[in-house]
């Protein structure tokens, strides 16, 4: 007896972090609308799986670490995008699966990348890879970015809560500790309960913040939630404070009112939409290295005043108002 013909799939290569998987939304939505066919597979790091279908933008996953060969199971795909970087060594990894085509950027020592849009070292995160799409003839809506709240319910308190995420993934972009600990403080001092969060290894600097606030109306759940939860929290949450990482990347996605503190990196390339005013981006105008060992001197520019008057105002802004504000303009 003939085996039965396998479906169509379509491979999607993007093995980062949290805020990567976010802002690749709108493209691997496009990518579904256009294969609808397929069985669309997204190779990307086992944590961020559950959120991932949580988007309604894939049928499966299969665990990947950054530029590390993939698994047998997703060769000879018939359409392979590589969402992960502009080659040649993410090209090489997505080619290796040996799939019937290829659509990624245009890298001159991949010749199999020939005729892909060229990149732009400038362009909003969402923009890029909704633009590698549209390339490729496949339209994609940058704006495709939100979430439906997961169906967890929200944690024990969380509900109208301060969300306080200090952590990041370079020390670049870590604002100090005490500093979100007066944040913490003065959102207590404001009678709003705050919950600090952290991410995978952050727990120490959640507990650090929590602790050195000194206020029984902030708790700490730094390390004890999943992405999940963690964007259950977010969902409930009244406002955010953070970093330039992956929790401001689930206040835009879920329309929770937020305040981001920028560094080396300008909004412009990884800040909330423009158009959606519920947020504020924060940066004092410097440019650098987000991933240097040391806190980046631009972001030590924005004070505890700048973060607790954003939060005292956000999500209250007239509709169109621009929310992107360099400290001390």
């Amino acid at each position: 007896m003939t085996p039965p013909a396998r479906p169509p799939r379509a491979l999607a290569y993007r093995a980062l972090g949290l805020g990567d998987l976010l802002t690749a939304v709108p493209a691997l939505r496009a990518l579904r609308r256009a294969v609808p066919g397929h069985r669309l597979v997204l190779a990307a790091p086992a944590w961020l799986h559950p959120l991932a279908r949580h988007t309604g933008a894939v049928d499966t996953c299969v665990a990947a670490a950054p530029l590390a060969p993939l698994p047998p199971a997703v060769a000879a795909p018939d359409v392979a995008v590589n969402l992960h970087g502009r080659g040649p060594q993410s090209h090489r990894v997505v080619l290796a699966t040996r799939p019937r085509r290829l659509v990624a950027f245009a890298h001159p020592d991949v010749a199999e990348s020939a005729g892909g849009a060229r990149w732009d070292d400038d362009e909003h995160e969402v923009a890029r890879w909704c633009r590698l799409l549209a390339g490729a003839g496949i339209p994609a809506d940058a704006s495709d970015l939100d979430l439906d709240p997961p169906p967890a319910p929200a944690p024990a308190g969380a509900r109208g809560a301060t969300l306080v995420h200090p952590g990041a993934a370079s020390p670049a972009r870590r604002w100090p500790v005490e500093r979100w600990a007066a944040v913490v403080r003065a959102e207590a001092d404001a009678g709003r309960r705050v919950i600090v969060t952290g991410g995978p290894g952050d727990a120490a600097v959640a507990d650090a913040v929590a602790a050195a606030a000194g206020t029984p109306r902030a708790t700490s759940v730094g390390g004890a939630t999943d992405v999940v939860e963690l964007a259950a929290l977010v969902a409930a949450a009244a406002r955010v404070a953070c970093g330039d990482t992956g929790v401001a990347h689930l206040a835009t996605a879920l329309r929770t009112p937020s305040v981001v503190l920028f560094g080396p990196t300008p909004p412009s390339r990884w800040g909330p939409p423009p158009e959606r005013t519920q947020h504020v981006a924060l940066w004092a105008g410097r440019r650098g290295d987000p991933h240097a060992p040391e806190v980046d001197p631009g972001l030590l520019e924005i004070g505890v005043a700048d973060v607790v008057a954003a939060l005292a105002t956000v999500g209250r802004a007239p509709r169109g108002a621009r929310r992107a504000e360099e400290v001390g303009a």
